[in-house]
Parts: structure tokens; C-alpha cells; sequence
């Protein structure tokens, strides 16, 4: 059993094509191109459903700023907000720390 990995677009449309033309042979496909069974078979199902496009992978996608309605952007500056109010929090503690293990040695 082949244990799954990354693949780009271009590498998904190969295997499809690959299993297509050998009978839906998912098992020889995981083999071929060192993926797992259920991936072959997934990006053969996701073609037949919805075409060559249903292949891309769309995660990490976000609506850029002028297509967001007035709460989205909103949301989306308290969140980069809390971040930066976080990373400051961090580094004034390691400053603190760091002023304590000085004060300790010298």
C-alpha cells in the first residue's frame, strides 16, 4: 500500500489520462506514479464529474480584498490584528526573559 503525496495539476491530468487509457487500473496507476490507491481514483472520479478543472487545487484560495463584503473585511483585519498583537506579546516576553538570564550572569 503507497502511501499518498503531493502532486501538481500537471502530474493529476498524467495519471488520469494513464488510468483512462489502462482500464481504470487504479491499483497500476498508485504504482506507476508512486501515489496511493484512493488518490488515482479520486482524481479519475473528480475528471469524470467536473472535467479537467476539478483537478486544480484550490485550497489556500481567499477572495482578494474588493470582492469582501464590509464584516468580512473587518474579520479578516482583527484576525491580522490578534496575529501582530500575539507576535509582539512573544517578543517582549523573550526580550524580558532575555534582560533576566543577563541580569543573572553579569
Amino acid at each position: 500500500m503507497t502511501k499518498g503525496r503531493k502532486t501538481t495539476f500537471e502530474e493529476r491530468v498524467e495519471i488520469v489520462q494513464y488510468c483512462i487509457a489502462h482500464d481504470r487500473n487504479y491499483a497500476q496507476t498508485a504504482g506507476q506514479y508512486q501515489v496511493s490507491y484512493q488518490q488515482a481514483r479520486n482524481y479519475v472520479v473528480k475528471y469524470e464529474t467536473n472535467g479537467v478543472e476539478a483537478l486544480r487545487d484550490n485550497r489556500g484560495k481567499h477572495k482578494s480584498p474588493d470582492q469582501m463584503s464590509e464584516l468580512e473585511k473587518l474579520r479578516a483585519e482583527v484576525k491580522i490584528l490578534k496575529a501582530e498583537k500575539e507576535q509582539a506579546e512573544m517578543e517582549a516576553s523573550f526580550f524580558k526573559k532575555l534582560e533576566e538570564i543577563e541580569r543573572r550572569q553579569g
